[in-house]
């Protein structure tokens, strides 16, 4: 697949294509990346992309003509169509069932824009979808596109050590993930600290116990911090009778701690 970034600062994503486990998408192929410095494609001498609001108010917003040269380029180079992304607070939440959706797909144009934002005329031209990291604001699209490229790029085949790495994700189920545990078995913080060891289940060897353990660390987290989620679970059915039972006495040990 094949991704085309429009963007005011291409260097940002140099660093990024080439550090971390992710890089062997890049590196292989499998997730093609492309940056258009947008300057580039300015028609002055003083390589212009930006200018004052109709209207007033602060700030400047990214002028159309060169956004419109700068896509006509990336569609004559590119050998199929694909859908343009535009980075905006206004735009659907990214999250991981429209990452993996995308990560089987042909990629996409990520259009980053700057400053106030783009000139509306360009966007009801061009822009088949507008992504959000959430509700913040951020200086521009470039970190939201890293976020996209990052999180499809880790859903490729042979991108991570072991492919159930990305299965037992948060959200991959619909839930939080678990906690997880490493090396030493006991540990110490600090000099005087009490110990802090693995729970014995994980130590166990049992099989069945270690997976109805983590799926219920994963339940009352997610219970905890994203009731929305565990809704969301219910309703698609994804939740098993056992699911329930535990969910129903770790809400009767919360009505009990009230």
């Amino acid at each position: 697949m094949r991704f085309d970034v429009v963007t005011l600062f291409p260097e940002l994503f140099t660093p990024f294509l080439t550090q971390g486990v992710t890089r062997r998408a890049f590196e292989s192929g499998q997730v093609d990346v492309r940056c258009w410095p947008l300057r580039d494609f300015a028609d002055d001498n003083y390589r212009r992309v930006d200018d004052r609001p109709y209207g007033g108010g602060p700030g400047m917003v990214m002028l159309a003509e060169p956004l419109e040269r700068a896509l006509a380029a990336v569609r004559a180079d590119r050998a199929a169509a694909a859908p343009v992304i535009h980075f905006s607070p206004t735009g659907q939440r990214i999250d991981q069932a429209l990452l993996r959706e995308m990560a089987g797909g042909p990629g996409a144009v990520l259009l980053c824009g700057r400053y106030e934002g783009i000139d509306q005329r360009l966007l009801d031209r061009h822009v088949d979808l507008e992504l959000s990291l959430g509700d913040f604001v951020l200086s521009g699209g470039e970190l939201p596109a890293l976020a996209l490229l990052d999180g499809i790029a880790r859903l490729q085949d042979g991108v991570l050590a072991d492919a159930r790495s990305h299965q037992q994700d948060s959200f991959e189920d619909g839930l939080l993930d678990c906690p997880h545990f490493s090396r030493p078995e006991q540990w110490t913080p600090a000099p005087g600290e009490p110990v802090q060891p693995v729970p014995p289940v994980l130590l166990s060897g049992h099989h069945a116990q270690i997976e109805r353990w983590r799926r219920e660390r994963s339940l009352e987290l997610t219970a905890r911090r994203r009731p929305d989620l565990i809704a969301a679970a219910r309703a698609a059915g994804r939740l098993s009778p056992a699911d329930e039972r535990f969910l129903a006495a770790l809400g009767a040990q919360g009505d009990a701690a009230l």
